[in-house]
């Protein structure tokens, strides 16, 4: 009999492949098969005997625990035949090592390595990583079954009701899908095929009549329209019924979204940018479809619960700006969210990330007023909690985050300019932070970022200081503490600060606006976190706002600055070995005072969005190619708006904007409707003088938060994704 010895183990190793990570969720393992996901409720554990006996470790229902080892043991050898399945749930990280043993014994001496121990024991006293041979020997060779042209999409189910999971698949250059029944053992049968639809592109399953059959439907791209096969019974499938979809759909979902007992069909339609609902009428038949707005070229829709009200609500990915968007079901089968919170007085900068780990991107806001960063958790449902306040030094001006020591965690960086200094606030977990740590940085610090710029792995500080015309950079020596400020002369009240790699060498390098030369400055890295001389580059009048992009797509980062003083955007493209060319301007509005770029409307180009401040206005130039701009669209926003970030905020898969108002204390996010425009904006309540904002996912929950620092509280305030 060959057997195989296996080694869980909770610690990563070298020779290791990673089965899965899981966190509430179940991954089963056969040792003959590969892997695929299941219901908590379908968990159970075999290991097959010798003799063909099955031993069950674990069977039982939903939200109990399946485990193969105790949680405060480092490894256990278990012992088992190839035909045994392992199925593993709620285990932050399993590692499966094969060892092969040729003989029929089982006991620990037959096993290939140094280990002493027996098949039962619970720790190991021997080194076991540079024995082990590479993982993917666990895996038999894929077996394949011919199927028809360009096969995009499968899904699995028991189609014929013999408790086997059959495949099927949607064979695009045949205009048809082809089932694939299981004929045991993992094998299965050619495949029947069923007429479809033109340039069919996703497939799914679902019992829409419930006779207690599976049926399939199928998004036909070429034709508009949703395709439902209702199974005969046995496997066997009836002509397609059609219903008309948006243009280009897909892909395909069902769930009941209605409550009403009956499986629905959510289709993700491209042009224009779509979600269509098609509610069941009973005997799996369906109505018109209802569509709502979604962000530039969505897909993959999922269907699931995701502010546990007891209504299934629907996330889309848009592919083009790398997002997910979330559709909140109002209780009948229609969906829509808008929801409001208080932060701190004048937000003026903003950042998202996962702060308290949990696996949901959270807000983090300067309060400019309040003199503090606000950090606003994300509770599951989309929106954003009310913010939580962190003492920061005198007047904070702008606000980064980064994890800056390195332990998996966003923390906060603050430019507090009335104190000269940079704060730390290390992340404690959870989205919360500890008191701030400053270091001394020269007079007035306007703009701060976080970069690696010494190539260590270890993100470093640099900070404009405009009193003393230049930048100070403070390497990170570890556990994210830094080292006095090393300062690189700038022009005339250096104002704001980006790094990007300008000329393609693998170092970051500085760009800086010089406001009282009115030029643009390049600090070249020369290696080891030191830097050139700038060369300087003249741009509009009073340039206030620097940030770098590839805006031509040619692979060089090029310059973009706001000109207060002429009401233009400047755009400086790269040479290709970090020099730039002369400006080129755009109008935009009165009194411009920050850029960002971000490809809003989701053809693969960087867009600018301007601030303006007179009137209080948002500007978006979009990209007509080769890095040249369209004129200026404007969206009123509140009182002296500054500080753009650009994120996918409610999850639809188009970026939208956040920005900080310094006159009415708050932070204002504007909805992308999918093109590129922005019809709604939501306001949330800051702290005072909001100053500065950055955007990160503060807590882990996958969401983006929002930070911003209030100078007039000396606070950050943080924002959470709900």
């Amino acid at each position: 009999m060959f057997w195989i010895f296996f080694v869980l183990l909770v610690v990563s190793t070298g020779d290791c492949i990673v089965i899965g990570k899981i966190d509430n969720n179940i991954l089963i393992g056969n040792i003959s098969k590969s892997l695929w996901n299941i219901t908590e409720s379908q968990c159970i554990c075999e290991m097959t005997n010798s003799n063909g006996t099955i031993s069950a470790l674990n069977y039982f229902s939903t939200n109990q625990t399946c485990q193969l080892f105790y949680t405060n043991y480092t490894s256990i050898f278990i012992e088992f035949n190839l035909n045994s399945s392992l199925i593993f749930i709620n285990q932050s990280a399993i590692f499966i090592v094969q060892k092969p043993n040729t003989t029929s014994t089982s006991t620990a001496s037959a096993i290939t390595s140094t280990t002493t121990t027996s098949t039962t024991t619970t720790s190991t006293t021997s080194s076991t990583t540079t024995t082990l041979p590479r993982c993917s020997s666990v895996f038999y060779n894929q077996v394949t079954y011919a199927v028809g042209s360009s096969p995009v999409s499968v899904a699995i189910g028991d189609m014929n009701n013999d408790s086997k999971l059959d495949i099927v698949v949607i064979n695009n250059g045949n205009n048809n899908v082809g089932v694939l029944l299981n004929t045991g053992s993992g094998t299965f049968s050619a495949q029947t095929n069923y007429s479809v639809g033109a340039n069919p592109l996703s497939v799914t399953v679902g019992d829409v009549n419930n006779d207690g059959n599976l049926d399939i439907i199928v998004a036909n791209d070429g034709n508009n329209t949703v395709g439902v096969l209702l199974n005969a019974g046995n496997g066997t499938f009836s002509s397609q019924t059609s219903y008309s979809a948006g243009t280009d759909p897909q892909s395909v979902a069902t769930g009941d979204v209605n409550n009403d007992g009956k499986l629905d069909i959510i289709v993700v339609n491209n042009s224009p940018s779509m979600v269509g609902v098609l509610l069941n009428t009973g005997n799996g038949t369906f109505s018109s479809e209802t569509t709502y707005s979604v962000n530039s070229n969505p897909n993959a829709p999922a269907v699931a619960d995701v502010n546990n009200d007891g209504k299934l609500d629907i996330v889309v990915r848009s592919y083009d700006t790398n997002t997910i968007s979330v559709l909140l079901n109002t209780g009948n089968g229609t969906f829509l969210s808008q929801i409001t919170y208080s932060v701190g007085a004048h937000p003026y900068s903003v950042a998202i990330g996962d702060m308290n780990s949990d696996g949901k991107p959270d807000i983090v806001v300067v309060n400019n007023g309040n003199s503090n960063v606000g950090v606003l958790v994300n509770a599951g449902s989309g929106p954003f909690s009310t913010q939580t306040t962190y003492s920061v030094g005198s007047s904070a001006r702008s606000v980064t985050i980064g994890d800056v020591n390195s332990d998996g965690k966003l923390d906060i960086v603050v430019g507090n300019y009335g104190d000269n200094n940079i704060g730390v606030l290390l992340n404690a977990g959870s989205g919360t932070f500890s008191t701030q740590t400053t270091y001394s940085v020269g007079s007035n610090p306007t703009s701060v970022v976080v970069a690696d710029v010494n190539k260590d792995n270890k993100p470093d500080i640099v900070v404009t200081n405009s009193g003393n015309n230049n930048i100070g950079v403070l390497l990170n020596v570890g556990n994210g503490t830094f080292s006095a400020q090393t300062n690189y002369s700038a022009g005339s009240n250096p104002q704001s600060v980006a790094t990007g790699d300008v000329n393609n060498d693998g170092n970051l390098d500085i760009v800086v606006t010089n406001t009282g030369n009115n030029s643009i400055g390049v600090l070249l890295n020369v290696g080891n976190g030191t830097f050139s001389a700038q060369t300087n580059y003249l741009v509009g009048a009073n340039p206030l706002s620097v940030t770098v992009g590839d805006v031509n797509n040619d692979g060089n980062l090029d310059i973009i600055v706001a000109n207060d003083g002429n009401n233009t955007v400047g755009v400086l493209l790269n040479a290709g070995n970090g020099t730039f060319s002369s400006q080129t301007s755009y109008s935009a509005g009165t009194d411009p005072q920050s850029v960002a770029t971000g490809d809003v409307n989701n053809d693969g180009k960087l867009d600018i969005i301007a601030v303006n401040n007179s009137p209080s206005m948002v500007g978006v130039l979009l990209n007509t190619g080769n890095g040249t701009f369209s004129s200026e669209t404007t969206y009123s926003v509140n009182s002296n708006p500054n500080s753009p970030a650009v994120a996918d905020m409610n999850n639809d898969g188009k970026l939208d904007i956040v920005i900080r108002s310094f006159g009415t204390n708050t932070i204002s996010i504007l909805l992308n409707a999918g093109n590129g425009t922005f019809p709604l904006q939501i306001s949330y309540s800051v702290g005072s003088s909001p100053y500065a904002v950055a955007i990160g996912d503060m807590n882990n929950d996958g969401t983006p938060d929002i930070v911003v620092a209030n100078a007039g509280n000396n606070n950050v305030g943080v924002l959470l994704h709900c």
